[in-house]
């Protein structure tokens, strides 16, 4: 199945770690000023997308002459670009989505960069904000973190109460607890293992995983 890099115009703070997030035939879209990421990791968009407004005339240019296609939206729209570009990886029967870019900078952006994630036609797909430092990403029923041991897991529970949850891989394990949003008992968990688990009977999770190290990729040949 195609996986889709798409590149937001938010903060990316570390090229290292966003460039281990690329992997062999990967869609690299760009959501408007998101192609100046792609472009400084030597990466072709197939797509920009939006209204344009963010993208410099001479990133634009380097871009077409690159072959990538603009598509262009009025500015006066309902939907930001990355939902628009959401929409093209999806219509393309992406299943996995990683989300480069799009935490940090303006508070709002990043709110509603995450909340397209709830949507429900994302349910039975993997869709993840992730900047090669930190992902987050929602919870509905089970989930994997790849990780290393020492990375932190925080899991939030979004809009009412999350029962039945139990982890793997954990520090300190949930058994089949629930967690309010009100309380903070779900920060700042951290991983025993480069992998761990987390499981939901109802309700939904933020899961935001920071690294405290990227794994290193295995070695060609």
């Amino acid at each position: 199945m195609t996986r889709a890099l798409i590149f937001v115009n938010g903060n990316l703070p570390d090229l290292a770690a966003a460039r281990r997030l690329i992997q062999p035939g990967d869609l690299i879209l760009a959501a408007d000023g998101g192609a100046r990421h792609a472009l400084a990791l030597g990466l072709v968009p197939s797509c920009i997308i939006g209204d344009l407004d963010s993208l410099a005339e001479e990133e634009a240019k380097q871009a077409v002459a690159r072959r990538s296609l603009l598509l262009s939206y009025p500015p006066d729209k309902d939907e930001t670009d990355l939902e628009l570009a959401l929409d093209y990886a999806l219509e393309r029967g992406c299943h996995q989505i990683r989300i480069v870019a799009a935490l940090g900078g303006r508070l709002d952006q990043t709110l509603a960069n995450l909340v397209l994630l709830t949507a429900p036609r994302l349910a039975e797909r993997d869709v993840r904000l992730d900047d090669g430092l930190e992902e987050a990403f929602f919870i509905r029923q089970h989930a994997a973190i790849s990780g290393a041991p020492g990375d932190i897991v925080s899991l939030l529970p979004w809009g009412a109460a999350a029962e039945g949850i139990v982890t793997e891989g954990l520090r300190w394990p949930l058994r089949g607890e629930t967690l309010f949003p009100e309380r903070t008992r779900g920060v700042s968990n951290e991983m025993l293992t480069a992998q761990a688990s987390v499981r939901v009977a109802q309700g939904m999770l933020l899961c935001v995983h920071r690294r405290r190290s990227f794994p290193e990729a295995p070695a060609s040949g």
